[in-house]
């Protein structure tokens, strides 16, 4: 009931003020899917939370967190879609300035939850999370050259990756974590592999061939909102099913 209210306390303002989607606008209709996905996410991780031993509840809020603000943006940026046809850049921006550092989060949450982790593990993500989303936000919103924002962009990715798959974060899950829990941590990691490239896929053949960003909005709208349901959804699905698996072994 709660989840409930608070969506609909975040509705947006200027929704009644918005064209009224097409069905053959296939992009409007990609952010309206992904928003209902997000809620059912949200309520399904929340409720969950009495299922798992009390260790595991704050990775399944965080969870819920992740895919309820993201449901709320996914309200804007659909209504900025339909009404105006452009793509809603800073609402996505501030979408994932909350959400991508909660994500990252996780990967702390759950090692936490099976042994003692140092800080520097969660730092570390955090920089790397926020210097990637800076580079792309600059280069997106023209407030550095597409290229230079590209470079900066990359390296707060990469620097990610070393950590989860080289760093002391892979260390500790290889050497500390039940196999559970060592598997998930190899799908999360996977996920941010694979399902994030999509945005510097998008962001390369939008900014850097040379061709009009307009003309490949539709499509990259469109890929970006599917990747949600792996890079939010499926991610915090992993993080149910090694907490759930985890607290029944109890």
């Amino acid at each position: 009931m709660g989840v409930v209210a608070l969506l609909g306390f975040s509705a947006p303002a200027f929704a009644e003020h918005s064209s009224v989607l097409q069905s053959s606008d296939f992009v409007g209709i990609s952010f309206w899917l992904i928003s209902m996905a997000l809620i059912a996410s949200t309520a399904f991780f929340f409720l969950e939370r009495d299922r798992v031993a009390g260790k595991w509840k704050t990775s399944l809020t965080v969870s819920g967190l992740v895919t309820l603000v993201a449901a709320v943006h996914y309200f804007y940026m659909r209504d900025v879609w339909v009404a105006t046809g452009s793509t809603p850049t800073v609402y996505r921006y501030i979408d994932w300035l909350i959400t991508v550092p909660l994500l990252m989060i996780e990967f702390y949450l759950i090692l936490a939850a099976i042994a003692k982790v140092p800080v520097g593990v969660f730092w570390r993500l955090m920089i790397g999370t926020l210097v990637m989303l800076v580079g792309g936000y600059a280069g997106e919103a023209g407030y550095l050259s597409v290229m230079p924002a590209f470079i900066i962009g990359m390296v707060g990715w990469f620097y990610i990756l070393w950590e989860i798959f080289a760093g002391e974060a892979s260390k500790i899950n290889a050497g500390q974590a039940p196999k559970n829990v060592q598997s998930a941590f190899s799908l999360m990691r996977w996920i941010v592999t694979i399902g994030w490239a999509i945005y510097p896929i998008g962001y390369y053949f939008g900014y850097l061939t040379g061709s009009d960003p307009a003309d490949s909005m539709k499509a990259l709208n469109i890929v970006y909102n599917l990747a949600d349901v792996l890079n939010k959804i499926a991610f915090g699905v992993i993080i149910w099913s090694v907490a759930v698996s985890e607290s029944e072994k109890k």
